[in-house]
């Protein structure tokens, strides 16, 4: 059977380079995929500002989440990432400086600033220079070296990175005004320094007794070691040093995760991102080959009579077709490990672009990624090979010669089962995801939803377009005449073979549909849940600092502020609540909450949200049997616990509840340590724009502006999915293509014949664009019915409606592209069929 393949490999060009292309492109998807996996599970992120440190002492930000009353502890979650940076104690410092091996320890301060001038920012039409500023100890952790002027001195100098002091376009003995801790004050620039690489992020430094002054709180600790020690007992006599604090020693890349924290949440959620999808494209890539090999098949079922009559058996036969399989998965293999990386490096530069992935992560793919994907491809290959090649070696040697062209029998019971399987679990999920689910998590079943719905079709594909066939039939036949009568006759006669192009049509229509208006419902019902909670007429954020008392009283006394709020925002976990991610948590001022918020108490009072409070849903309140009056604990963004006593309880939409504290204690244990805006509420729209003169720098943004810029922010992280969603479509698409052009490549003879009979190319031509706008609405129905199962329970889930958000317009490009495709890829391989002699065409051998 080897060198039988091997020989007639070469006479099967049409039906194998559909093969490569399907085994090439899932290769290069999964190669991708695998590439990001190992991306994110590596998470390496180069220290930067901090490479020449040996270690460095952190917080330790990980935290197992809160169990429920009765919970197994063996049944935890993994542990939270917690919002907020995780302060060292200041005792620490020395307990480090002691160890034995320790040259130097200096404490790390990391704030927020920006140089910003009175009445305007730093350059006319420019925003505030933005860096993060830290005391002078620590530049030579970069290193940082001195290019002009000299360290500063006093506590009213700032040396200013390179990068900085050209975007405000200043040098050595000039002033500039600096936002930073509570207020902006003027300094002096005493030097520029530089290193000796760009880093992803820009740095000013003041003297280390001001740095103190405006962040009392220790950031992290970097440490030198003597030279000739070992850096690994180093760390553990460190770390033993620190035992029983909530601290954590890192090394190597791990000081990166100090430098850029944002790498500790991405890394997670790039793998699940990149799983998913792997998983996703490995089923469709089995359906794609298993498709173009089947229909492969069809078309040789007279050359396997022929065999079978002189004596092959079936295990031979599809020996031969599994190595036919095996010979271009390899030669797809090799391209595609190629070609895998590049695409894998784009996309995670696109996932960068959008602020999906820290900019200070290394894109990894080493040799895990290309097994990966060699054993995706093995597995595609062999699994797409025997269901296609099955149907074409389990017949009598008789009958498949009288099936050679008209392939009648497709069901077998393990396909009905498989189908029944899947249809079940789409209808079952479909079910969770109304009744157990609300909010944005609703799409963790709701995606999976399409694929049970698309896989269970595809399994019924020929039952499924033999019935369509026959229900738009009468109506085609009616409009269209003769050659509608032929096309629907075509249809219902080679439903088995017209299912090879309907289902990945189905699957793509199903799947851009189902996914596409999964994101524009998702994004809607958030934006309607941000206005809904919004009723601020603007928003006032400091250049960097936060809120300081100050600026609050003031925008409480200007003329036309009918009420201000300072506002903070982190997440948190409450005793005895069972949230994986925890509970979104903010921070407002008891007095001034119920006007700039939408939060209307049906228990207590949001005027007694003062000193250790919280106010609750009353739906979270009855999860924990808990009422006004009592106490919980709550565990804040930087892992303090503090017990709460509940003053208020108010209904709060189901998918988007959130936890209400006073801003002034919620801010304390966050990294800003104030409330970083203040919520505004006017007697007028006209007295917005005044508001931005009441601190230099201060940004102000309307109540529209703010929802837009909620929604924009929605759609960026939608518009990793919809390119995700892009790659697969796209590989399905090509399925289409293949399908449709071996379809009609060989069905010469039969249009030969018909034209010796007397139809015209006209004709023929006619009766095939009826067929493909057949094939186009059987996989747009299917499609539709497919994403249906997961739009409309996710819609009532979300959104607490039936019907799916979005522009119609969607829909109907995708309608427009299923009819473009089947139309081309049916109507371009015919024209070409046409222009053989009906004479020879009639007369050429399959």
């Amino acid at each position: 059977m080897w060198k039988l393949a091997r020989r007639t490999i070469r006479y099967r060009g049409k039906s194998l380079t559909a093969t490569f292309l399907a085994l090439f492109l899932g290769t290069v998807i999964v190669m991708t995929c695998g590439g990001l996996l190992e991306t994110g599970v590596r998470n390496n992120a180069p220290a930067q500002r901090l490479a020449q440190a040996d270690l460095v002492v952190t917080g330790d930000r990980s935290v197992a989440p809160p169990l429920a009353k009765g919970d197994d502890p063996d049944d935890a979650e993994d542990p939270a990432i917690m919002p907020e940076r995780v302060p060292v104690p200041t005792a620490a410092l020395d307990r480090v400086r002691g160890v034995e091996g320790v040259r130097e320890a200096v404490a790390e301060r990391t704030f927020d600033a920006a140089l910003v001038r009175e009445g305007r920012e730093v350059r006319d039409g420019a925003g505030p220079v933005k860096a993060q500023a830290h005391g002078w100890a620590s530049a030579a952790f970069a290193p940082y070296g001195i290019a002009e002027g000299k360290a500063p001195a006093r506590d009213d100098e700032v040396a200013l990175d390179t990068r900085t002091a050209r975007a405000a376009g200043v040098g050595p003995g000039d002033k500039v005004r600096i936002a930073a801790g509570d207020g902006t004050r003027k300094y002096t620039v005493s030097a520029i320094v530089k290193t000796s690489r760009q880093l992803d992020r820009s740095a000013l430094f003041l003297t280390d007794g001001r740095a103190e002054a405006l962040a009392p709180a220790v950031a992290d600790i970097a440490v030198r070691t003597d030279s000739g020690t070992d850096l690994a007992d180093v760390r553990d006599r460190v770390a033993a040093a620190l035992d029983g604090q909530p601290l954590k020693v890192v090394s190597g890349d791990g000081r990166g995760t100090v430098e850029f924290p944002e790498v500790l949440t991405s890394g997670s959620d790039l793998v699940a991102l990149a799983g998913a999808f792997g998983g996703m494209t490995t089923v469709v890539a089995i359906m794609v080959v298993s498709g173009t090999v089947a229909l492969s098949v069809g078309q040789r079922r007279r050359e396997f009579g022929l065999l079978r009559s002189i004596g092959s058996t079936q295990r031979q036969l599809r020996r031969m077709l599994l190595t036919e399989t095996l010979m271009v998965a390899v030669v797809a293999a090799g391209a595609g490990w190629f070609a895998g990386p590049p695409v894998g490096r784009w996309l995670f530069g696109e996932f960068q672009g959008t602020g999906f992935v820290s900019d200070s992560v290394i894109y990894a793919q080493g040799w895990i990624p290309a097994v990966a994907a060699a054993g995706a491809l093995l597995i595609t290959a062999l699994l797409g090979g025997w269901i296609g090649a099955r149907r074409g070696v389990n017949v009598k040697p008789v009958e498949a010669l009288r099936e050679a062209e008209v392939q009648l029998r497709w069901a077998h019971p393990l396909r009905i089962i498989l189908a029944v399987l899947f249809l079940s679990g789409a209808t079952a999920l479909a079910i969770l995801t109304v009744l157990l689910f609300d909010g944005p998590i609703a799409g963790s079943t709701a995606g999976p939803t399409v694929l049970c719905a698309v896989i269970g079709f595809a399994l019924l594909g020929p039952g499924l377009t033999k019935l369509m066939a026959w229900l738009i039939g009468g109506p085609i036949r009616w409009f269209t005449g003769s050659s509608g009568k032929l096309a629907v006759s075509h249809a219902r006669v080679r439903a088995v073979r017209m299912a090879a192009a309907v289902t990945p049509l189905m699957l793509a229509t199903g799947m851009a549909t189902g996914n596409l208006y999964l994101q524009t419902t998702q994004i809607e019902a958030t934006k309607s849940a941000y206005a809904a909670n919004l009723r601020a007429d603007a928003v006032l954020s400091p250049a960097a600092g936060g809120v300081s008392d100050a600026l609050l009283s003031k925008v409480r006394h200007t003329k036309g502020v009918e009420a201000a709020s300072a506002y903070a925002t982190s997440t948190g976990f409450i005793d005895g609540a069972t949230d994986e991610d925890g509970i979104p948590l903010q921070g407002v001022s008891a007095r001034q909450a119920s006007l700039t918020t939408a939060v209307r108490p049906v228990a207590g009072s949001l005027e007694k949200l003062d000193g250790t409070t919280v106010a609750l849903t009353t739906e979270r309140a009855r999860k924990l049997h808990k009422a006004v009056g009592d106490t919980v604990t709550l565990r804040l963004g930087d892992r303090d616990e503090v017990d709460v006593r509940i003053v208020a309880l108010f209904k709060g939409r189901p998918g988007y509840e959130t936890a209400f504290l006073p801003a002034a204690l919620l801010a304390s244990h966050t990294d800003l340590g104030r409330p970083s805006q203040i919520l505004v509420r006017t007697s007028s729209s006209a007295v917005v724009p005044g508001l931005a003169s009441l601190a230099p720098g201060l940004e102000v943004t309307d109540r529209q502006s703010l929802i837009e810029a909620n929604a924009e922010d929605a759609q960026t992280q939608a518009w990793i999915n919809y390119l995700l969603i892009a790659m697969i479509v796209a590989y399905t698409v090509l399925a289409v293509v293949n399908s449709l052009v071996l379809s009609v490549g060989n069905r010469s003879r039969e249009f030969a014949l018909q034209r010796l009979v007397g139809s015209t190319k006209g004709q023929v031509m006619k009766m095939l664009t009826i067929e493909a706008l057949i094939v186009a609405a059987i996989g747009l129905l299917l499609g539709t019915a497919a994403a249906s199962t997961s739009l409309f329970p996710f819609a009532h889930a979300a959104a607490n409606t039936w019907m799916p958000s979005g522009p119609w317009w969607i829909y109907g490009a995708i309608m427009a592209g299923a009819v473009t495709l089947s139309l081309a890829a049916t109507l371009l391989p015919a024209w070409a069929a046409l222009r053989i002699r009906p004479v020879e065409a009639a007369g050429a051998q399959e």
